[in-house]
């Protein structure tokens, strides 16, 4: 029996947590991956940068360039 938060999380990387109230399943705790996998709900870059708040987060990243790309592998 897990009774740590963080005990149940290491064990939902490994597959479901089955969460029993008075001994009964009552719910199920599964890693973000897993559920986006049963249900579905992949969002394309499309969806992810229409959700609605984005606009207002801060965001401006430097233009790469062929010159920067290359530094950095070297």
């Amino acid at each position: 029996m897990i009774r740590e938060f963080s005990q149940a999380k290491k064990a939902a990387r490994h597959g479901p947590v089955i969460i029993t109230d008075r001994g009964k399943p009552a719910h199920v705790l599964l890693s973000i991956e897993e559920f986006r996998r049963l249900t579905g709900t992949q969002r394309s870059i499309v969806e992810t940068l229409s959700m609605p708040g984005l606009s207002e987060i801060g965001f401006d990243p430097q233009r790469a360039t062929i010159e920067s790309l290359v530094a950095d592998l070297f």
